[in-house]
């Protein structure tokens, strides 16, 4: 099974798009569909797709505890690069840069939660820069 798209539910579907051109770019993520101010959705690395919008059912976007979107980063630079831009774009820090040997003995990453509370981690799985 590959996984083709998960869906990100916004409130500020503005703030997002601000949130996630700052971040996504980064690390290889290219604009796919633009239905602003509704929504928008970003190709990956790889051919997944990440869609940020308000809820269909008009109800209001709430995050979920234990759920989490992995974003694949091409290095350790690159999972500093997201964080920091996350952070800088109105995200909150959950977890700084660095390894994770308890994962794996060459997980690197950081975790974040976007303007809307999604948490969200950027990973590498290479050997240490």
């Amino acid at each position: 099974m590959a996984l083709n798209y998960v869906m990100i539910g916004s409130n500020d579907v503005a703030v997002s798009r601000r949130y996630y051109d700052a971040i996504l770019p980064q690390i290889g993520g290219t604009i796919f569909a633009d239905f602003m101010p509704h929504g928008f959705c970003y190709e990956m690395r790889g051919g997944g797709r990440i869609w940020v919008a308000r809820p269909f059912d008009q109800q209001a976007a709430v995050a979920g505890n234990g759920q989490m979107v992995g974003l694949l980063c091409g290095s350790e630079a690159e999972v500093g690069s997201a964080y920091r831009a996350a952070l800088a774009h109105g995200g909150s820090n959950e977890g700084e840069p660095g390894p994770r040997p308890h994962y794996g003995p060459n997980f690197y990453g950081a975790y974040v939660r976007d303007p809307d509370g999604n948490k969200m981690s950027f990973v590498y799985f290479g050997e240490a820069e």
